[in-house]
């Protein structure tokens, strides 16, 4: 069984982690504060911030699952997608330290590591099943039939569902990141004060886009009457608001699970930390007898561990990179 250094590196968390055997050793993240005063990552500052971070992180990685580098089997990092300066930061250090060590490197995709993290510990779902991923940046339907076998049937049209978390939060004055912050506030309000548009797509596919721009014309009418509407009401609208992509996001779940079959719902992405959803989920699943899956909160946010855990998976398939790999910010799932 191999022991594989994972890296990822695809946005503003820098993360190595550790596999021996198939069981996490480690999972170190650093986390970049510095986009904190910008409202959103800043693409050029998160590439120079993982330049810092990668080798010490790396280090602490390998010392806690006490492991030398030249016991390893492989190196693994994020090919995409992701920022490019980002992934091309990450990349380039595996890349050099396969080459140094004369190991086998191993390219993997974001989107499939997230839902995967659900092989990491158990209870582990069975294949086939349904996954609905939510991130920042993708918001996704995908039947998994195999560790390497996975079709998406839906996916967002415009807006992630995570972006859509944070720009409504950002238009109520939240600091960023939002999505946490109007989570937290959306535990002590009234989910169903504020009625916004639940978006309705054809199929399997997702629409946020239109909730954000509900969410500013609605607040810009009501602070037009009263300047302090936003403060008076703040969990009011934030439940209002984070129980009506909920709604999105279930409503075309529950029309794939019932279409497809599947009772085995897993539930993947740094969305998937939401507390609203995550009870959501549990509640729908009651309803309609289904059985869910949901990563520990440390593997749902961008982080080494799911890297490991799919190039595991990778490693036992012979599925291995040459140096000639190049990052891709645009990199599909299938």
């Amino acid at each position: 069984m191999p022991t594989i250094l994972a890296i990822e590196s695809s946005c503003d968390d820098t993360s190595a982690a550790v596999m021996v055997d198939g069981e996490i050793r480690s999972n170190v993240v650093a986390t970049q504060q510095v986009h904190e005063q910008y409202g959103g990552v800043v693409p050029e500052l998160a590439s120079r911030a993982h330049q810092q971070h990668l080798l010490p992180v790396v280090t602490a990685a390998l010392h806690k699952a006490g492991v030398a580098k030249h016991d390893l089997d492989a190196v693994a990092f994020t090919q995409g997608p992701g920022l490019l300066g980002s992934l091309l930061v990450g990349g380039m250090f595996a890349k050099t330290l396969a080459l140094a060590l004369g190991k086998p490197l191993i390219a993997v995709n974001h989107m499939r590591a997230h839902i995967l993290a659900h092989f990491i510990e158990d209870p582990r779902p069975e294949f086939p099943f349904l996954c609905l991923t939510v991130s920042g940046g993708h918001t996704q339907l995908v039947i998994v039939r195999s560790a390497l076998d996975m079709e998406i049937i839906g996916q967002t049209i415009d807006d992630a569902a995570g972006e859509a978390f944070d720009k409504t939060a950002k238009q109520l004055g939240l600091p960023y990141p939002g999505g946490p912050h109007l989570d937290k506030l959306a535990r002590q309000g009234n989910p169903t004060r504020f009625p916004f548009p639940v978006g309705a797509m054809p199929g399997y596919d997702f629409s946020f886009s239109g909730l954000k721009t509900a969410v500013m014309y609605f607040l810009k009418k009501e602070v037009a009457k009263n300047p302090d509407f936003v403060q008076e009401n703040l969990p009011d609208l934030c439940a209002s608001i984070q129980h009506t992509i909920i709604q999105t996001l279930l409503r075309q779940l529950r029309r794939a699970a019932h279409d497809h079959h599947l009772s085995h719902i897993a539930l993947a992405g740094g969305v998937a930390a939401n507390s609203g959803l995550r009870q959501a989920l549990q509640d729908e699943a009651a309803a309609q007898n289904w059985q869910v899956f949901i990563p520990a909160f440390q593997y749902c946010t961008d982080n080494a561990g799911m890297i490991a855990m799919t190039a595991h998976f990778q490693y036992e398939a012979n599925d291995f990179a040459t140096q000639l790999v190049s990052s891709d910010p645009r990199l599909k799932l299938v």
